[in-house]
């Protein structure tokens, strides 16, 4: 090959080329392949060696090298001709060669081949109609123009939300709201009885005439006629619901349903995490091909309306904004010195150990002020007279039904905080617009208009979050609420930010932002997982409502529902969450963990030499069209220069010569072109 004799020089007399002796890949190779006297001789050795057989293996290099133009050839054929990177008369071109070689197919391949294409087209029509059907598409599209990435990213997360929450309400909607519904005999006033006795009806806290105003009381406390209805834990009173070929069991489906979701929460959570983290970690690697992408790939040349033009050219000015703004902030931090750095630790080191100090107080003035405060009404839950403890656990009579107690605060506390967005919207950013804006006075300029703090806003759609989480089991229609919730403060967040609110002056990434905003919630998750596991497997359940009546906790109903199974079924059922199983699992997920990070590891040694040879041939590139240009002007010299200067250049050795008979560059004194 053309390649063994450029770059090698071995002794049967291949010639040498000092320009390329003097390129920087080359150097940095000769650089590092001389560590020692000894390694470098034997390495010559062996590299002789290797050149003395590579006339025998030049024909499997050819065959290696026709095999992947072979290989790269059919992929191309088989790629659609609008995908190839080429221009239009090539396509066309190609266009034709393709139905040329198609009619000389037989008619078998002919239909294989139409089968084909039809699918992709089907396929790619079907991913345009979800492209189209997703919700908030076209606003989304204007915040990005309008914002940028950082924004656009909390309006994204909020509608991620909105698709979780909708799921979990299907979940509990189809396995157990639906089959108490469509049941033909199921019965939502069905009162179960403890087996030691009977601990009377749970029936609500008004009865009789009520007036309008105690209706809207109702409607934001969940108290009144909300408690008998498909909102809250009380009114599932069914067990078993006997459908005609199957008994469904109730208490089992409610408890998987609740673990469903949670789970689904957190599968849900972690894939875009790491999605969010992988771009993260790319943007984070590298800033120069950061910038050369938004700045020479960045533009969809498929936008031919104005006003799309103008979103995304004020989106990409956005972003190499924010590119620049993080690029100031690291040089800034880079140029510190070491008292600015000692003073700015001992700052944060005050600030933390102040908010310490603040945090501890206040969690035990709860404290205290909490075992003040129900130190008496303790008593009263846990024993039902004075002769000693409740049989059930709790007492009955003045907590006839605690779960649903608890599902109306969990209901309060999302409809009260969704009051309180749509009374801040109001009540506070509309009128600081309208002073800013035709107050002339030096205060309301100083005031300034509200800034859309993205950190703010994330942490309350989160809290309201955590709180479905922790309320669903005690209100499964507290998803549908919450989707609601959110799909109004999505509109109410967009007006704001248009009319009242201005850019946050520190520009967000999108990839930082969504890893930011899901870590958060996934510490939201596990902090709402807690109270509601606590709530399953260990408090009493109440014995006058809900579908676990005849059980003393939710979790009993799977353990006994697996004694009912067959014996193979049971043995499985044991095996898989024994001890020994648990810990077989914990050691292969090890190997597997630590097999994924040495795999990762190599893989980031072959990034960064790719990457070293992307920089090596960028510069290679440079010392070329250096070169060029140095020829360039040495020849526009000697064209004006004296005749007997031209005939001295006629006598130098052709083999140093450019096509227009000058220098490109003088041999070293000791070339050694093998490797």
């Amino acid at each position: 090959m053309e390649r063994d004799s450029v770059f090698h020089n071995d002794r049967l007399g291949a010639p040498r080329n000092p320009l390329l002796d003097q390129l920087p890949s080359y150097q940095s190779l000769l650089y590092r392949r001389k560590p020692s006297a000894s390694g470098s001789t034997k390495r010559r050795g062996s590299s002789r060696t290797r050149l003395g057989s590579s006339s025998s293996g030049k024909w499997g290099q050819t065959t290696l090298a026709r095999q992947h133009e072979e290989k790269h050839r059919t992929q191309t054929l088989q790629r659609p001709v609008r995908e190839l990177p080429k221009p239009m008369a090539e396509k066309r071109r190609d266009k034709d060669q393709r139905l040329e070689q198609a009619k000389d197919l037989s008619s078998w391949i002919q239909w294989r081949q139409g089968t084909r294409r039809t699918l992709r087209r089907l396929t790619e029509d079907g991913f345009e109609m979800l492209s189209n059907l997703e919700l908030w598409r076209g606003d989304i599209h204007v915040i990005e123009g309008m914002f940028g990435t950082g924004i656009l990213s909390y309006f994204s997360f909020l509608r991620f939300l909105v698709l979780l929450n909708f799921v979990m309400f299907l979940l509990m909607f189809g396995f157990v709201m639906l089959p108490i519904i469509t049941a033909p005999h199921a019965s939502g006033n069905t009162t179960f009885n403890h087996v030691d006795g009977n601990t009377g009806l749970y029936v609500t806290s008004r009865r009789g005439l009520v007036v309008f105003h105690q209706h809207i009381t109702d409607l934001l406390s969940g108290a009144g006629f909300l408690e008998q209805t498909y909102l809250f834990y009380g009114y599932y009173k069914v067990e078993t619901i006997h459908f005609p070929k199957f008994t469904y069991n109730l208490p089992l489906a409610y408890l998987l349903v609740t673990i469903a979701y949670l789970f689904l929460s957190l599968i849900w959570i972690v894939k875009r995490s790491a999605t969010g983290f992988k771009r993260k970690l790319v943007q984070d690697e590298d800033r120069f091909q950061s910038f050369c992408n938004k700045i020479f790939a960045g533009w969809d040349f498929c936008i031919v309306n104005d006003s799309a033009a103008r979103l995304k050219r004020s989106s990409l000015l956005y972003e190499l904004k924010t590119d620049l703004e993080e690029e100031r902030i690291k040089q800034k931090m880079a140029d510190r010195t070491r008292k600015e750095k000692c003073r700015i630790y001992v700052i944060r080191l005050i600030l933390n150990l102040f908010v310490i100090a603040v945090l501890a107080a206040c969690f035990y003035s709860i404290y205290i002020a909490t075992n003040l405060s129900q130190k008496a009404q303790m008593t009263k839950v846990t024993r039902c007279d004075t002769e000693g403890n409740c049989v059930c656990g709790y007492n009955h009579i003045l907590y006839p039904c605690w779960e649903s107690r608890v599902g109306q605060e969990m209901y309060k506390l999302m409809i009260f905080d969704f009051i309180i967005i749509c009374a801040v919207t109001v009540f506070v950013e509309f009128p600081r617009k309208l002073i800013v804006d035709y107050c002339d006075c030096g205060l309301a300029k100083w005031w300034g208009q509200q800034e859309f703090a993205i950190p703010q806003n994330v942490l309350g759609i989160v809290y309201g979050q955590t709180i479905c989480w922790i309320g669903t089991f005690y209100c499964p229609l507290l998803p549908a609420i919450c989707t609601i919730k959110y799909f109004i403060i999505f509109y109410i967040k967009k007006v704001t930010l248009v009319n009242n609110c201005r850019p946050a002056t520190r520009p967000f990434r999108a990839s930082s932002s969504n890893f930011f905003f899901l870590a958060v919630l996934l510490i939201g998750l596990a902090l709402a997982c807690v109270p509601v596991t606590i709530g399953i497997a260990q408090i009493s359940c109440s014995q006058a409502c809900g579908p676990f009546v005849n059980y003393t906790t939710s979790w009993e109903v799977l353990p006994r529902t697996v004694s009912q199974l067959p014996a193979g079924a049971r043995t499985f059922l044991l095996a898989i969450s024994s001890e020994a199983f648990a810990v077989s699992l914990f050691v292969i997920t090890c190997l597997a963990m630590f097999y994924v990070i040495a795999l990762a590891g190599a893989h980031k040694r072959v990034i960064n030499q790719l990457r070293e040879q992307l920089v090596m041939d960028g510069r290679d590139k440079r010392f070329l069209i250096q070169k060029l240009c140095q020829a360039q002007r040495t020849c526009a010299i000697r064209s004006t220069g004296s005749g007997f200067r031209s005939h001295s250049s006629d006598r130098v050795s052709p083999s140093y010569r450019s096509n227009s008979g000058i220098f490109l560059v003088q041999p070293p004194p000791d070339s050694a072109t093998h490797v």
